[in-house]
């Protein structure tokens, strides 16, 4: 039986660094975009990047999640969307895709698209990091392809918070895990994605068993969002924005959350630790403050480390405490292109 099943966007992150003209000269402008796929095999075959030399992870929220618990001991499935070659196998991007999953230990199920896998460049721009995001055959899963066996199968779910655009699909893996009383782990995954989906998020809240997670940006855009408060800057200091979420966003988590196992909703502090919201009570899990070498991917690890130990029955401290630390060692490396003995010990914590 799989332990975690996660469902959402096959992705290769490819890290690159980039100039400000060479950023405008493609459009990657904002800290988050999506990108054509004649822009990406653009980008791609631009000569003044090193390609041979740059860092490539699997990636996508739910493929970061099942990669994280398989390399904590976890049972773990992904299912998701790649593309292919003339001849119809997969495509140089699938292929690396895949066997970064299946190294990691992942039960990997694949469905092939005409399309090409997609991309996620990870740029640094002067010391900004800046995603360009080529969704490509990753858009194509559907409910069709999520079968309540395959769903039934499963203790807990993680969905990709990038497809909760994909209303049909939510909701279908949503009523059949409530039917059957699994939980649902969800990402926000961006500010962007809080303030189109808040009342979705909040709707599937009250509706299903939801273990919602965010940082402390999303977390203060959903607050504002929900209760129409005029939005906050966000160029405020983690310090600042710890304060407004526990004088503002916990008080209003704690009334969504009262009365009820589910949901149970998790703000990401980073250097702060995390603050867990259930039953209409707040309990922070602090940890101590590194400098990252890099972010990308350490949420996801803070997910699959979370659902993990609440699948291996630990209270929300432990759930919370393990997600601290697996996290921390992702912030060492890019991505989750991360060595299994690295992680290799937590699985003794998660041992029934």
């Amino acid at each position: 039986m799989t332990e975690l099943l996660c469902i959402g966007n096959a992705l290769v992150d490819i890290f690159i660094e980039i100039d400000d003209s060479l950023a405008r000269k493609y459009g990657i402008i904002e800290v988050s975009q999506h990108i054509s796929e004649e822009t990406a095999e653009l980008l791609l075959n631009e000569k003044s990047i090193d390609f041979t030399n740059a860092v490539k992870s699997s990636g996508g929220g739910g493929a970061n999640a099942a990669k994280i618990a398989a390399m904590i001991g976890m049972n773990s499935t992904f299912i998701g969307y790649v593309g292919t070659s003339a001849d119809n196998s997969l495509d140089e991007y699938a292929v690396f895709f895949e066997e970064q999953m299946t190294d990691a230990g992942v039960n990997v199920q694949l469905i092939k698209s005409v399309e090409k896998t997609g991309i996620c460049f990870v740029c640094n721009v002067n010391g900004e990091t800046r995603f360009a995001v080529s969704p490509r055959a990753a858009l194509n899963l559907n409910e069709s392809h999520i079968s309540e066996e395959l769903i039934t199968s499963a203790e807990a779910i993680v969905l990709d918070g990038y497809i909760l655009g994909r209303r049909s699909l939510v909701q279908h893996i949503l009523l059949i895990a409530s039917r059957r009383g699994i939980p649902v782990a969800l990402d926000a995954a961006s500010i962007f994605q809080v303030k189109s989906k808040a009342e979705d998020i909040l709707t599937y809240s009250r509706g299903f068993p939801l273990i919602v997670f965010m940082n402390a940006g999303e977390a203060i855009a959903f607050f504002n969002t929900v209760r129409k408060s005029k939005e906050e800057n966000m160029k405020i200091s983690d310090r600042e924005k710890e304060e407004i979420i526990f004088r503002d966003v916990c008080p209003m988590l704690k009334i969504i959350t009262d009365g009820e196992i589910f949901p149970i909703i998790v703000v990401k502090l980073g250097g702060r630790g995390a603050v867990v919201v259930a039953g209409g009570n707040v309990y922070h899990e602090e940890t101590f403050t590194i400098v990252p070498r890099n972010t990308v991917g350490a949420g996801d690890a803070f997910c699959a480390a979370f659902i993990s130990a609440w699948i291996r029955n630990k209270s929300l401290s432990e759930c919370a405490a393990l997600g601290n630390k697996v996290a921390r060692e992702v912030l060492e490396i890019p991505g989750t292109q991360i060595k299994n003995s690295k992680l290799k010990s937590f699985a003794k914590t998660l041992q029934r």
